[in-house]
């Protein structure tokens, strides 16, 4: 009788099987890193950045007094890129906020040092001129439907004209105390330290604690809903990142003057220009006509008086970066704010916006804004020359402006 024998499958896996689990593992990886490095690249290039001019500058760009300085020199450029972001989340770009902050700089000026007038009547001066500025812009763009770019253009040369007419074509100084405080002032001692100010620490550790919370809590809201999310790792990374970089920034500070009075009005724009661009039904708008326009329309969403108020907001911010500037300079001068509105749009494409709107944060536009501050401030410590300097923000701005069609692109091959 004969038998027959069933072949036993061989336990040991064959070389090629081994070979490609290796390559789909590098593949997963891959496709980790690329799926998170939208959101938390920025995040890595700011500290790499950091890390590069400490070293060039032999550790002087890391002093304490000299991270003092550079929030001082470039806290109106971060104001004005919280109004520019959601400008250009909305789909639309404003040319003319280095003109306003002149304008409001100039306008402010006149009523102290000129007229005598008290200092906090050349703030709420300058903030409504730059209200109705703002309106001005919003009623030609959102109601009449002439493109923002125009409008804008034609804001940069009305208002530059304006506060030539203002100064009478002369710079006016200085404004003293207490105006040059809101840009120059210092809270130290509140709460003591041998060496240091304890309160700019504690300000620094519950700022830290606020982004971690805050953090999550989105996370978990946007998983709630099936909404994409950053790998875990990568979200406990970005906010220790974060962390570190925030507790050490307060603890040179900390170690310097104190906490400057403007950092303390930045940190609530901060605050609530991210509550209002991520957790109110206006921000949400913003982000629908941003992202796609016909369906916000069908949706209900109210077009044109989201516009209006969005180049409303615009000149408000544009009018506190004025009352900083003016403040800082000590005085105003017809040239003030040139070219600001570059450094603004650079510092919100750098930090994620995308060019065709509906995409970017306001965190992500402050920290464009601080890679600009630092690659100035550094390479003027190095001594580099100021065409060097235009340069070298060109072709940084064109890099992020890159990556985000790569982005778009990858996203559009991957469905």
């Amino acid at each position: 009788m004969a038998t027959t024998t069933t072949p036993q499958a061989d336990p040991t896996p064959k070389e090629p099987e081994a070979s490609e689990a290796l390559h789909t593992g590098t593949s997963n990886v891959r496709a980790l890193v690329l799926r998170n490095l939208r959101t938390s690249g920025i995040y890595v290039a700011f500290v790499a950045i950091v890390a590069l001019f400490a070293i060039l500058t032999d550790g002087v760009s890391l002093s304490p007094g000299n991270i003092t300085n550079i929030v001082l020199q470039y806290s109106y450029i971060l104001v004005l890129a919280i109004g520019m972001v959601l400008v250009i989340i909305a789909g639309h770009i404003d040319l003319s906020v280095g003109s306003v902050v002149a304008l409001c700089g100039a306008v402010s000026a006149v009523l102290v040092i000129q007229r005598d007038n008290p200092w906090w009547v050349g703030v709420l001066a300058a903030i409504a001129v730059g209200l109705a500025v703002g309106a001005w812009h919003g009623f030609w763009v959102a109601y009449v439907g002439i493109p923002a770019f125009i409008v804008t253009l034609a804001g940069m040369l009305l208002f530059r004209g304006m506060t030539l007419q203002v100064l009478d074509n002369i710079s006016l100084s200085p404004f003293g105390q207490p105006y040059t405080n809101v840009a120059s002032g210092f809270l130290n001692g509140l709460l003591g330290g041998n060496g240091y100010d304890a309160f700019t620490l504690l300000i620094g550790a519950v700022a830290v604690a606020g982004y971690a919370v805050s953090g999550f809590r989105t996370r978990v809201a946007r998983i709630k809903y099936s909404q994409p999310v950053e790998s875990f790792p990568f979200f406990v990374g970005r906010v220790v990142l974060v962390g570190a970089v925030v507790m050490y920034f307060a603890w040179q500070l900390a170690h310097a003057r104190g906490l400057p009075i403007v950092l303390i009005i930045l940190a609530v724009l901060v605050i609530t220009y991210g509550v209002i661009s991520k957790r109110t039904v206006f921000g949400r708008q913003i982000y629908a006509i941003g992202g796609n326009l016909a369906a916000a329309q069908l949706s209900g969403v109210k077009v044109k008086v989201v516009n209006f108020w969005i180049f409303v907001n615009m000149g408000f911010l544009s009018a506190i970066a004025g009352i900083i500037y003016s403040s800082r300079s000590n005085g105003a001068q017809p040239a003030a704010g040139n070219m600001f509105e570059l450094d603004a749009i650079a510092a919100a494409f750098i930090g994620g916006a995308a060019v065709t709107g509906g995409v970017g944060t306001v965190v992500g536009a402050m920290v464009g804004g601080l890679i600009m501050a630092v690659m100035s401030n550094g390479m003027q410590l190095m001594g580099v020359e100021q065409q060097i300097q235009s340069i070298v923000k060109g072709l940084v701005l064109l890099l992020a402006v890159a990556f985000d069609v790569y982005n778009k692109r990858r996203a559009g091959a991957s469905r």
